[in-house]
């Protein structure tokens, strides 16, 4: 599914979020940014040794008690085609009611933001928190979808967002998603 907002593509999409041929990636991140399971370690594992020791740096020099939810850092992409990872830490679930959708969502436009500060012009983010973090994909769709569309109105920059679901009921969660909030 592809949607145009405000002068840029829109594309949701099953895949790999490592095999993506974009500028950057976003790394669904823990704290420690030390890899993890899930999209982190996958991450880690292809994009290789580089983006670990750049992680390593960022904790040494400016998260060094770990980066925040909804905070977002950068790095190289090692051995991934992409040039960049976008690493961001997702919120935990915990009932909805502990400003887990203002974290989430906080999450998407650090990501955005950074990009676009940066001149990247093609990104692409896995469903961030609805893996180990255990946020329902019904909820988080929803806010992904309206962080990215909003970002895309109003602040601009990039020319390619990509959302990169793992699984084809991932994908069919997001496409229902896509319909009722972007009317697609």
């Amino acid at each position: 599914m592809e949607i145009s907002i405000g002068g840029a593509k829109l594309i949701l999409m099953r895949g790999d979020i490592t095999e993506q041929d974009v500028e950057a990636i976003v790394n669904a991140a823990n704290p420690s940014l030390m890899g993890g399971g899930g999209v982190d370690g996958a991450i880690h594992r292809k994009g290789g040794p580089k983006i670990l020791e750049e992680c390593k740096r960022i904790r040494a020099t400016e998260w060094p008690d770990g980066l925040p939810t909804g905070k977002a850092v950068i790095t190289s992409g090692g051995n991934l085609k992409a040039r960049y990872v976008i690493h961001t830490v997702g919120p935990i679930w915990r009932g909805g009611s502990r400003g887990e959708p203002e974290l989430l969502r906080e999450a998407y436009l650090s990501s955005l933001r950074l990009a676009a500060s940066r001149g990247i012009r093609t990104i692409a983010f896995p469903s961030i928190s609805t893996g180990a973090y255990g946020y329902p994909i019904r909820e988080a769709s929803r806010v992904a979808l309206k962080a990215i569309k909003d970002f895309l109105e109003t602040e601009g920059g990039l020319d390619e967002v990509r959302l990169v679901l793992f699984t084809e009921g991932d994908l069919k969660v997001y496409e229902e998603a896509a319909k009722e909030i972007l009317g697609q």
